[in-house]
């Protein structure tokens, strides 16, 4: 189980305390010891202001063992410390707390009109968003990821994109609404961090490159939680040009989640084509049973072989914390493939034979089939007495090729469109002299 595991490939790419969920759920699959798990997560916690969490998990590595001072120190400093910041910031604190001074605040889009109406209302002052931002980081390590959230979303409401802190501030309300598990706003905050990213005409390749990965890492969360998540992965990690560069450059390990997407996703199998084509591009790189899988079905037609990666797939997918919950959706969704593939190639076939390649008794596999013709996805007889299953043709229709090709379209359109409007504003900023740039 361990060889298939991947957290230590991605917590270079996480926050630490994000990196804490991915510990938990490794402790309570016991795919390691359990004692190794406890030290990683207090190597990790200790290194946040989560001193109650780390002096519990310290209990439970040294039963025997009294709580060291300094650990009781730390924490008596770090409640100091919140207290003072919370003191720099109590002006705008208090209007925070007005649930009709908010309401005004969201209707001011602009961030200087918003400025001046809080300037001449409150006596606020732009200078406190500096305490303001040092102090919902220190909330946010304290493991305090509900005030965070509100705390940075005041600052993206007054502050302007150009601010230093800024970019910092969208990873840190990612990170907070993903901890806290509200994906509609993690999902908006994911969109305005990518927009973010790609807009960004004066960074570095190399760091653009950087952030683009760990967005990619971070967006696991979302898109593994979030209803649309399945479609929206797709369309990022497969047909946003920038993303499948990092991701074929940085992490081609992603493309088990991306593989995973297309397969549990029957709207998408049009991806397929795509995704097959990156998984053998790749596959000097990485590779596990869920794109050995594909591999054996679309490239090699080797049915047996795609059987015996579905039953290790099960495994790979019930110790991985992000597709865990999708397990009986992919069995049921490769199951389906394994069998549309067979029925390809062959007009009349023994369910017995069926049965042995998906894994399932001869019961099981007839009830199975019985259940795609009722539901009208399989056009097929079944032979009772022979114990055959006779296909019916099945032409694709000219207008289903169609949106097929058309699929990606929009997406494709939206990428290009961004990238020539990079191109164009960077020219931009090469020919104007600066004291002319707004």
């Amino acid at each position: 189980m361990a060889k298939f595991d991947l957290t230590s490939k991605m917590t270079k790419y996480l926050d630490r305390h994000l990196v804490a969920p991915l510990l938990e759920f490794l402790w309570a699959k016991k795919i390691y010891n359990e004692n190794e798990i406890l030290q990683a997560k207090l190597d990790i916690l200790n290194k946040t202001n989560m001193m109650d969490y780390v002096i519990e998990i310290y209990k439970q590595l040294n039963p025997e063992k009294e709580v060291p001072e300094e650990m009781k120190t730390r924490r008596d400093q770090i409640v100091s410390q919140l207290n003072q910041f919370q003191s720099e910031v109590d002006v705008v604190m208090n209007f925070l707390k007005d649930d009709k001074v908010m309401k005004n605040m969201e209707t001011m889009r602009d961030p200087k009109t918003l400025s001046t109406y809080l300037t001449n209302e409150f006596n606020f002052k732009v200078e406190m968003m500096e305490s303001m931002y040092k102090f919902a980081k220190y909330h946010y390590d304290c493991g305090n990821y509900a005030g965070t959230t509100s705390h940075l979303y005041f600052y993206l409401l007054v502050m302007s994109p150009s601010d230093k802190n800024y970019l910092n501030v969208l990873w840190g309300k990612l990170a907070s609404e993903i901890l806290i598990q509200n994906w509609e706003t993690a999902l908006e905050d994911l969109n305005k961090l990518r927009e973010y990213i790609d807009s960004n005409t004066n960074g570095s390749p190399l760091h653009l490159l950087q952030q683009r990965t760990w967005l990619i890492h971070w967006s696991l969360f979302v898109f593994f939680n979030h209803v649309k998540g399945r479609d929206l992965i797709i369309d990022m990690f497969l047909y946003r040009p920038n993303y499948l560069n990092a991701i074929q450059t940085m992490c081609p390990h992603i493309l088990r989640y991306l593989a995973t997407a297309v397969i549990i996703n029957r709207s998408r199998r049009a991806a397929m084509k795509d995704l097959v084509k990156v998984i053998q591009q790749e596959s000097y790189t990485y590779r596990d049973p869920i794109t050995e899988l594909l591999e054996n079905l679309y490239v090699n037609f080797d049915f047996e072989g795609a059987r015996d990666k579905l039953h290790e797939c099960q495994i790979v997918l019930f110790n991985d914390f992000f597709l865990t919950a999708c397990l009986d959706d992919f069995v049921e969704n490769a199951r389906l493939m394994i069998f549309e593939t067979f029925c390809r190639i062959h007009q009349c076939i023994s369910i017995g034979m069926l049965a042995e390649k998906l894994n399932m008794n001869p019961e099981e596999a007839e009830c199975w089939i019985v259940n795609l013709i009722r539901n009208a996805r399989l056009d097929a007889k079944i032979d009772s007495k022979l114990g055959h299953v006779v296909m019916g043709t099945q032409p694709l229709s000219p207008y289903q090729q169609l949106l097929e090709k058309i699929d990606t379209l929009s997406v494709r359109s939206e990428a290009l469109q961004q990238l020539i409007e990079r191109k164009v504003k960077a020219k931009t900023q090469e020919q104007d002299p600066l004291w002319y740039n707004p």
